[in-house]
């Protein structure tokens, strides 16, 4: 959590706008095979909606004959009769073409929602799986817009702009073949502009579909710093940065338009340049038609039935070239989701880890431990580290600020990989281990709370989900928490605000040191749990803790003496390396840097 926090607090505010549009080249991905493999679990409901938009697509097609028969056989013939029975026949397929339209639309937009929350689904599963080093180099607003802005773009081509262009493929088709029907010579002429009309599709899609991935990265990053400044807006406030972040924020917003901008432009010339190129060919057609009608070539009614079908391919075609565009733009989001599901997860396990015991001891050994972090591999934070630690061993960490202290507690919970050495969980290397069951031996309290947006219920019990109510409430009276949860109006079922913004610093470390003492695990890592307590408080949570470390693995990352007086070893860390090691009066004796660091504390807590 220190890692993370940190990571927020580096990001740069002030981005001039050619760095802000600094992106390296984007994979190019299968995108289609990728959003089939999502469909497969869903094959039935795709097959009948295909179906339903062939029936719609013939049913409307057949309209064409429908007034071939109205010109040729109503009007010319004079004969009302058989105009009223044409007029039946059209509003019967009209409302053949209509039933099925409503079965395609609805099937195809169920299978976009349901396609949509099927990514959302595995690309979430799959970022659970990632380690921190993949978070301390990914902004989290920026994951977000994939998960929200991409998503939806995709759910909007699968539910509708996949079925549009579909049927409008199947209408250019049988457009096509029923021309053909009616006059070799003028289907001739309208295949002969086809090229012509679907040139400029290919040409400008494919700068739609770059130009529309890098909106959605500006899109992100927009995202990115507006998650960033409302999550910390009471720094941003206290120190008066709100012209600062408006000024940031503004090269944002523009950055987002001036690819936009190139985005519109091209999707506009494609979409005007088809509907000129498309009505300029049907008015070529149709002028030669009507030469072939006062030739007697052809009848009004085959003329007509002809341009009603020609009408209908060139909106077709149209309606290509349009939804063609959007699928570009959703094929540049789809590659953003595709990227993200697919980012190898560094911390590999084995295909069949050994099991644990069914009782750990909580014995700890790490030998000739050597570690740096992915972002800086030449910068190795932890160096040689050989430390064997007994089971029910009270071991205390001290050190100055970058000795190592909190990535121990990491590569312990194995949230990266050391570069070399191990690490022994009661003699298992825990490389060998699944992580979930590595995992499940530590409890953590964490020097900053990590407080849920949730009741305070389901924040004490998460770490043992199936924990009751009395047993929560337990847990609390031990971390002397129950005394101001009862105080709120709805007890433990109390919503606790984004953060925990409805509690004190020490109601949320006693909050924290309640969900460990809930976890009942063989090992506690303390990083100086009691800091955030007033000295009323510090007394009560001490003696909790106190129980909670009887007969535990305990280790503690310590800031003040009283902390580390009563542990059974201190080891002093610095750069990575242990110093020295022993009680609290055996290295007074030994070590200098544990007396330079005993007398600053001795004299910090006297002031206090």
């Amino acid at each position: 959590m220190k890692l993370l926090s940190y990571a927020r607090i580096c990001i740069l505010h002030h981005k001039p706008p050619n760095q802000l549009a600094a992106k390296p080249d984007a994979q190019h991905y299968a995108v289609l095979p990728w959003l089939l493999h999502f469909l497969v679990p869903y094959k039935f409901k795709a097959i009948a909606a295909i179906v339903f938009l062939f029936i719609g697509s013939l049913a409307w097609l057949s309209l064409g004959q429908g007034v071939r028969l109205m010109v040729d056989e109503g009007f010319i013939a004079d004969n009302a009769q058989r105009l009223n029975e044409i007029i039946l026949f059209i509003i019967i397929i009209t409302l053949v073409s209509a039933t099925a339209v409503f079965c395609r639309f609805y099937m195809m937009t169920w299978l976009g929602e349901r396609v949509s929350a099927d990514i959302r689904l595995r690309v979430y599963q799959h970022l659970l799986g990632l380690s921190p080093s993949f978070f301390a180099s990914q902004r989290t607003g920026e994951v977000i817009s994939r998960f929200t802005a991409d998503s939806t773009l995709l759910q909007s081509v699968v539910g509708s702009s996949l079925s549009m262009a579909l049927r409008s493929s199947v209408t250019v088709v049988g457009g096509v073949i029923m021309m053909a029907f009616t006059s070799f010579k003028l289907t001739g002429l309208v295949l002969l502009a086809v090229p012509l009309v679907l040139g400029p599709v290919a040409f400008f899609g494919n700068k739609v579909r770059r130009l529309s991935r890098d909106s959605q990265d500006r899109v992100g990053d927009l995202g990115a710093y507006i998650d960033e400044t409302l999550h910390e807006i009471h720094t941003v406030q206290a120190y008066t940065h709100e012209g600062e972040d408006k000024h940031a924020f503004g090269l944002r917003v523009e950055a987002v338009m001036e690819t936009a901008k190139g985005r519109i432009k091209y999707r506009a010339l494609l979409i005007s340049s088809v509907m000129f190129l498309s009505i300029s060919a049907i008015a070529f057609i149709t002028w030669v038609g009507a030469q072939d009608v006062m030739q007697g070539n052809i009848s009004a009614g085959e003329l007509s039935a002809f341009m009603f079908y020609a009408v209908m391919v060139a909106g077709a075609v149209a309606t290509i070239s349009e939804v063609f565009s959007e699928i570009q733009r959703a094929s540049g989001a789809a590659e953003r989701l595709i990227e993200l599901s697919q980012t190898p997860i560094d911390i590999e396990q084995l295909a069949t880890p050994v099991l644990l015991p069914a009782n750990i001891e909580g014995a700890l050994s790490l030998s000739k431990l050597v570690f740096a972090y992915p972002a800086e591999p030449s910068n190795e934070v932890i160096k040689q580290l050989c430390v064997d630690i007994k089971p029910g061993e009270r071991i205390a960490l001290v050190g100055p600020s970058g000795a190592g202290k909190s990535t121990l507690f990491e590569l312990l919970m194995r949230f990266y990989q050391p570069k070399s050495g191990a690490i022994l969980l009661d003699g298992i290397d825990i490389s060998q281990l699944a992580l979930a069951d590595l995992r499940q031996q530590f409890a953590l309290v964490p020097q900053e709370s990590v407080i849920f947006a949730t009741s305070v219920l389901e924040n004490v019990r998460y770490g043992r989900i199936d924990a009751s109510e009395q047993e929560v409430k337990q847990a609390c009276i031990a971390a002397k928490a129950d005394e101001f949860i009862a105080e709120f109006p709805q007890g433990y079922h109390t919503y606790l605000g984004e953060r925990g913004v409805r509690l004190s610093g020490g109601q949320k470390q006693r909050i924290a040191i309640a969900r460990a003492i809930l976890a009942d695990r063989p090992i506690l890592l303390l990083d100086e749990a009691t800091s955030a307590l007033d000295a009323v408080s510090e007394v009560k949570v001490k003696q909790a803790l106190d129980t909670l470390m009887a007969n535990r693995t305990t280790l503690i990352i310590a800031h003040r003496l009283a902390t580390v007086i009563n542990a059974d070893r201190i080891l002093v860390l610095d750069k990575g390396q242990l110093i020295a090691s022993g009680t609290h009066n055996e290295l007074m004796q030994s070590s200098k840097l544990y007396q330079e660091f005993a007398r600053l504390q001795l004299l910090t807590e006297q002031d206090d």
